[in-house]
């Protein structure tokens, strides 16, 4: 029979290595606000999404966010089939801050946008936004880390290049103060 393992001697030793977390997507997202709109699609409330209360459920809007990051990267030429299939690259969500402000109901027609705030070669934060259409104030902010990772092993790897040249030219040709 095998010795069990020993426990850390510093409980906080798993966490220190797991990095620094996001900031709360409460916090100033006034900033991350005024970042450059990469990308924004509507969205519509159906029935389906809501809970017995008659508002959109919560786990609901990270579909709603998952499918505008993935119609930008679409918009770029960048559908995850192909990326997985050509450079061997898939993406995770490593880190997701979610701030609930205010519900959404039935029928309601939402804006889901997209903004990035942080490139680095294996990951990017983004500050995703649901509002009425509209409406200037976001029913639901999200800051949200995705990583590159190689399909086959799940190791950390970098964008590819010209996807990282894709977003910078299509951020470059937006105004700043949208």
């Amino acid at each position: 029979m095998t010795a069990a393992a020993a426990a850390p001697t510093n409980p906080n030793a798993l966490v220190a290595e797991a990095g620094p977390a996001l900031p709360s997507a409460r916090g100033d997202s006034s900033a991350a606000a005024r970042a450059p709109l990469a990308f924004s699609m509507p969205v519509r409330v159906y029935y389906e999404d809501t809970d017995a209360g008659g508002i959109v459920y919560y786990a609901n809007w990270l579909r709603y966010f998952e499918r505008a990051r993935t119609d930008w990267l679409r918009a770029l030429g960048a559908e995850h089939t192909r990326l997985a299939g050509e450079a061997g690259v898939v993406f995770v969500v490593r880190e997701i801050a979610v701030d609930y402000r205010q519900p959404a109901r039935l029928d309601d027609l939402l804006e889901i946008e997209v903004r990035l705030i942080e490139a680095r070669r294996a990951s990017w934060t983004l500050w995703q936004c649901a509002r009425l259409g509209g409406q200037p104030e976001p029913l639901v902010t999200a800051t949200v880390r995705i990583a590159a990772i190689r399909r086959d092993d799940g190791r950390p790897t970098g964008f590819p290049r010209w996807l990282n040249e894709r977003v910078a030219a299509a951020l470059s040709q937006r105004p700043v103060d949208e």
